[in-house]
């Protein structure tokens, strides 16, 4: 359980006070920089090599982060038509050390007793020519971003991870590193689901707080016009996703849909969506690419 420091949620580029790199360090070609459209500091993080432009947390491999928050939020955009690599360390409860890594430039999951790996499948903008190659070609599911590629909130659940790919009970965050080609926001953690889609009312309305879900805090929020959607316009990636029985073995835009808000609370249960013979075919393509190997001894 997160101490209270930590809670409801961590604002990580906040209470470490990222700008001022005396918690954090920073290699290569990392910049901050005004986004127009989130209106506000991004970090831009990019290289040719992944592993010599990166921002990380905290300064020193020595230092740990010690957030206990089960699910870590990526507020992020991979740069279109690059790769990208982020690499989290995290501690089990018997204090083992765990990297947890995804990048688009991984072809399979791979697997050993202190580190995963994960492809990342990047979205594109709905109807797009990238979506639509995405759906008919192998080769349009992995490998660099597309050119249309989204704002991205990803939830990562530590504690499922560590519990479903190796039987290990999750104990803390100690560093965080992003590596070459990303815009970043920020980075948060917390034991709250938090759902972009759902406003303060509606949630208040659906007594969501019940079920462990939450609106995104206004701090980490990204801004929505009015009349517009929130899932019309970025990516919410929840991994592992809810409900899925197996493990997946690649980090993509789940099939299940955002929390439903209607006017009967009762009703209030995630909705999986009903799915599309495309959206079908471009799962079972997902498995086939990423099916997971044979675990491999320890490096």
């Amino acid at each position: 359980v997160p101490a209270a420091w930590q809670r409801p949620y961590l604002n990580v580029f906040k209470h470490f006070r990222v700008e001022e790199w005396k918690r954090s360090a920073r290699e290569g070609d990392v910049a901050a920089l005004t986004d127009a459209r989130l209106k506000g500091t991004v970090y831009r993080i990019r290289g040719s090599v992944p592993a010599s432009s990166y921002l990380q947390l905290p300064r020193t491999g020595t230092q740990s982060l010690g957030l206990a928050g089960r699910y870590l939020y990526l507020l992020f955009r991979p740069m279109p038509r690059k790769h990208f690599v982020v690499h989290l360390d995290v501690a089990t409860e018997e204090n083992q050390v765990v990297r947890i890594s995804f990048s688009n430039l991984f072809k399979e999951f791979k697997s050993t007793a202190t580190w995963l790996q994960f492809p990342f499948v990047c979205g594109a903008a709905k109807g797009s020519v990238s979506d639509r190659a995405a759906r008919t070609s192998r080769r349009g599911l992995v490998g660099a971003a597309p050119a249309d590629v989204r704002w991205t909130c990803l939830v990562l659940d530590l504690h499922s991870i560590l519990s479903l790919y190796l039987n290990r009970r999750y104990g803390h965050l100690k560093s965080v590193k992003l590596c070459s080609n990303l815009l970043v926001k920020n980075l948060c953690t917390s034991d709250l689901v938090f759902d972009p889609g759902v406003t303060f009312s509606e949630a208040q309305q659906a007594d969501l707080a019940c079920r462990g879900v939450a609106p995104m805090p206004r701090e980490m929020a990204f801004p929505v016009p009015k009349g517009e959607k929130w899932h019309d316009l970025y990516d919410y990636i929840r991994f592992p996703s809810e409900g899925s029985k197996l493990p997946y073995d690649s980090i993509q835009k789940s099939c299940l849909g955002p929390v439903a808000v209607s006017e009967d609370p009762v009703q209030q249960l995630p909705q999986p969506v009903t799915l599309t013979k495309a959206v079908r075919d471009r799962l079972s393509l997902i498995h086939q690419i990423t099916s997971p190997k044979a675990v491999s001894a320890p490096w």
